[in-house]
């Protein structure tokens, strides 16, 4: 059930010096946002900027950085992420049912029918153009969702599925496939982020501009967390720890439980109903006054962080150049769907902070969800809307089927099967039978009816 296998001092120093260099690279990140203007204008977080200094000083590019280490660095983000969710809902109060129907409802329709775009639009473009011109498999389109909301752990998983089906390039073109998801909902999500802040449709970078200052003035600091124990008995963050281990630990035991049903359940949204078990559990006892929020949040951070900069300076570049004309009209099809979706269904969809509850599905349905966190960090860094506990409470649904689920393990053979005329047809009647539903429920309305932004106090 759980991972029980010696590792070695070497390894453990090997570890520590990798997320050394992290930091190191998040440092510099802070110092470049500091000398650089425009980097401050973009609101690019100091993470990314570690990240894309790390990948360009990595074996594909200046070669200051081992291939070893990076390998170490591309294991982090799917650890790291489990860290970011375990805390959603602990030290939080649990809304009722009837809000978390109005919370969970539209993500979830907003996520299928924007995975079912992801995968119809590539199938019909793949029927379409690429079979024809390029001779492609028919398989080739679905590296779009195996690679984008699939990251390169699915797509890397994926390949020996593609090669028992006859078409060995499906591992390298989903990892392809997976870099430029990757690539792409960063910049993009950048450019929509600042978008929506120009056009004040994101109410945490509403009035803020590149002149702000980056090391803020004493009256405008706020505590990164309150001591809520004697320090005689044990440190405040450290105990916050301690629950944050207990929800990952319950979710070990839920991930091995649902895999007997589900294999492929990823460990994230096991841990963060652990951290709903955790907060049910703490709420009835003493301890319950003693968690802060503050405190979660701030070891929450910090994992989102090594996230993000572990994600983006492990990034392979040579599998970008391969298959490079039918990837990239095949990239460029899925890429304006997304941004279409975006603006089409976001703001219909999500009655309060539509442009928060939209960016952190872009980011996932282009480039996995610590690309969608990150979006939503730079669009809400101190996370005062719904969208990250939206988001977090509709994972359990959604994670199991798509994204890396079952459904995406199934698409290659759906493909090879039907073809990808009936796949990709198959997908949109999907989506509109969802948008049909939407409809029904009333969950889709006009723009017009529906607030702005809405703020948690």
């Amino acid at each position: 059930m759980f991972p029980t296998d010696a590792v070695s001092g070497s390894a453990v120093t090997a570890l520590l010096f990798a997320v050394t260099v992290l930091g190191l690279l998040i440092l510099a990140g802070v110092v470049l946002r500091l000398l650089i203007a425009p980097l401050r204008r973009l609101f690019i977080p100091a993470a990314l900027v570690g990240g894309i200094l790390g990948a360009a000083l990595g074996p594909y590019g200046a070669g200051l950085f081992p291939d070893t280490m990076v390998t170490t660095w591309a294991s982090l983000p799917g650890v790291l992420i489990t860290v970011v969710f375990a805390p959603m809902l602990i030290g939080v109060r649990i809304p009722s049912l009837k809000k978390s129907y109005g919370l969970v409802a539209p993500q979830l329709l907003f996520g299928y029918m924007g995975d079912f775009l992801m995968i119809g639009v590539p199938m019909l473009v793949c029927a379409a153009l690429l079979v024809p011109f390029w001779d492609v498999s028919a398989m080739f389109g679905t590296v779009i969702e195996i690679g984008w909301p699939g990251g390169h752990g699915t797509a890397a998983g994926m390949g020996p599925v593609f090669s028992d089906l006859g078409w060995a390039e499906g591992g390298p073109l989903s990892l392809a496939a997976a870099t430029a998801g990757l690539l792409f909902g960063i910049i993009a999500g950048m450019v929509l982020i600042n978008i929506g802040a120009r056009r004040g449709h994101v109410a945490a970078a509403a009035g803020r501009s590149g002149d702000t200052p980056e090391v803020l003035p004493e009256e405008s600091r706020s505590p990164l967390g309150r001591i809520t124990l004697n320090k005689d008995l044990l440190d405040g963050l450290a105990f916050h720890g301690t629950l944050i281990a207990a929800a990952i630990l319950i979710g070990w035991v839920l991930q091995s439980l649902i895999q007997r049903f589900v294999p492929g359940m990823p460990l994230f949204p096991m841990a963060m109903i652990g951290g709903l078990a955790v907060q049910a559990v703490i709420g009835r006892t003493r301890l319950g006054g003693a968690v802060d929020p503050g405190s979660l949040r701030a070891v929450q951070g910090a994992a989102l962080d090594l996230l993000v900069v572990s994600a983006v300076a492990s990034i392979t570049v040579p599998v970008v150049v391969r298959n490079i004309v039918p990837l990239t009209v095949l990239v460029t099809a899925a890429a304006a769907t997304a941004v279409f979706f975006f603006y089409w269904a976001g703001p219909r969809m999500f009655r309060d902070s539509w442009f928060e509850m939209s960016i952190v599905n872009f980011g996932t349905q282009t480039a996995v969800a610590s690309v969608g966190l990150m979006l939503l960090r730079a669009a809400d860094p101190e996370l005062k809307t719904d969208a990250a506990r939206a988001y977090a409470l509709r994972a359990p649904f959604i994670s199991p089927v798509i994204g890396g689920g079952l459904l995406t393990a199934l698409l290659p053979t759906l493909a090879l099967t039907y073809g990808p005329w009936v796949l990709g047809g198959g997908a949109l009647v999907a989506a509109a039978a969802l948008y049909v539903l939407a409809r029904a429920l009333r969950i889709w309305k006009s723009p017009g009816t529906r607030s702005e932004v809405t703020l948690r106090a």
